[in-house]
């Protein structure tokens, strides 16, 4: 994979990643820096919530099971307090790809292991980039 090209600066397109796997939040990155965008990496919702990144965020990549509060949870949380940020979810459970709860406001749902042309796929409908 590599950058894709586009008439935006993805450079200054802010990726926000929260997933409790640490494999994930050391792969998913690197993945998206090397699709040219910039990215910010969280291992809990909370984490995200705190941080000074909400409002910089473009697209959110977010886990769908985690402990404490849910992918899903963490939409309806920052939709409450006024963000509607496109979200990808991903998850390694199949059953739960397809649920309400991911399908409300999701732009995709990506099954882990996923490829990263399907990330990137996903990441160009949810920034509307062609």
């Amino acid at each position: 994979m590599s950058k894709f090209r586009s008439n935006v600066d993805t450079a200054a397109i802010l990726i926000s990643i929260v997933d409790d796997d640490v494999s994930m939040r050391e792969a998913l990155p690197e993945l998206v820096r090397e699709f040219g965008f910039a990215s910010e990496v969280f291992a809990a919702p909370s984490e995200f919530l705190q941080s000074a990144f909400v409002d910089k965020t473009k697209c959110l990549i977010l886990d769908v099971v985690m402990p404490g509060m849910s992918g899903p949870e963490l939409r309806r949380e920052l939709l409450r307090r006024g963000y509607d940020i496109p979200t990808i979810f991903i998850t390694a459970r199949a059953d739960l790809a397809s649920g309400p709860d991911v399908r409300q406001g999701a732009i995709a749902c990506l099954l882990k292991p996923f490829s990263g042309a399907a990330l990137l796929d996903a990441l160009k409908n949810a920034l509307k980039l062609e």
